[in-house]
């Protein structure tokens, strides 16, 4: 997993949601309820924060494969739409 391409899936989210057409890493870093320090350590090594990205997609309703592998759906489907009860 590489860490710049999950922030490059993150960045698309926030922007679809937000209507931002730059989003800076202390965005990102908010997004995912971290510190921008904190964030800033992490992209330098590149240790993926697992946790804040499994909150993020669940407030946003994102799709973690699509996140971290880049497998689609971006979005997961909801039970309501898919019949599901």
């Amino acid at each position: 997993m590489n860490f710049q391409e999950i922030s490059d899936r993150i960045k698309t989210i926030i922007i679809e949601s937000t209507g931002k057409e730059k989003i800076m890493d202390k965005e990102i870093a908010k997004h995912l309820s971290l510190e921008a320090q904190y964030y800033a350590v992490i992209k330098r090594r590149n240790k993926i924060p697992f946790e804040a990205i499994a909150y993020f997609c669940k407030r946003h309703n994102a799709n973690m494969n699509w996140i971290l592998l880049g497998q689609k759906p971006q979005y997961c489907i909801s039970s309501k739409t898919s019949g599901t009860p």
